[in-house]
């Protein structure tokens, strides 16, 4: 490989991470508040209010039955109103997020459900307010459930993002698409398959083990 070949194949990679970055910031900004909300006002939450967590959910649910592809044609004016442009890396961002915030939020939502019933009760049972209850009980408890739901996330978004490429997006799915599929490069297919394939890897990995970290400290 020469170059020229290394450094398209780098910024490739660069701008895959930029993607898989942002919208993971982005959609933990957006879907840690709903997941809260969803596990608060459920039936058996601590803010228990069926309307709310119904309509939260059916909208939470449409937002995630969109297959990607789908919800990223589909957004293309909102993209253009948010970033000006619907092609590039930045543009990427855009559906990444709308499609990561919702997955994010069910994983939160999980997350907190798992915590100890006992402990919220106790909580309860010295007077700790519900906003209390959130912020120095669920999340302190669940911070582990937390960070394996960022990384499944994340992960996710690297797959999001390689079929940002179909439409222009950047990043490693635009190269496979423009240098390997159109050109009927199978070296470039297999190059920016196995950087996806270590890419998932090493996140994964980050993820598990600062998981594994926390619950021993807990």
């Amino acid at each position: 490989m020469n170059a020229a070949a290394l450094s398209i194949l780098w910024n490739a990679t660069l701008e895959t991470l930029l993607m898989v970055g942002a919208a993971t910031v982005l959609a933990v900004l957006g879907g840690l508040p709903l997941g809260i909300l969803l596990a608060a006002t459920d039936p058996n939450g601590i803010l228990e209010h069926r309307w709310v967590n119904r309509i939260l959910g059916t909208v939470i649910n449409l937002g995630r039955s969109v297959p990607f592809i789908i919800l990223m044609v589909a957004i293309i004016p909102f993209t253009r109103k948010v970033v000006g442009t619907s092609i590039g890396t930045t543009a990427a961002i855009v559906p990444l997020t709308v499609a990561a915030i919702p997955f994010m939020a069910r994983l939160v939502e999980g997350a907190l459900k798992e915590v100890d019933p006992g402990v919220i009760e106790a909580a309860q049972s010295m007077g700790t307010g519900p906003l209390q209850i959130i912020y120095k009980v669920l999340l302190p408890e669940a911070l582990p459930a937390l960070v394996l739901a960022v990384t499944v996330t994340a992960v996710n978004l690297v797959g999001y993002s390689a079929m940002a490429g179909a439409i222009g997006g950047g990043g490693l799915g635009d190269l496979a698409i423009r240098y390997g599929y159109q050109r009927f490069r199978g070296d470039v297919m297999l190059q920016t398959v196995a950087i996806l394939v270590l890419l998932v890897q090493g996140m994964q990995m980050l993820g598990d083990r600062i998981a594994q970290k926390l619950y021993q400290r807990g």
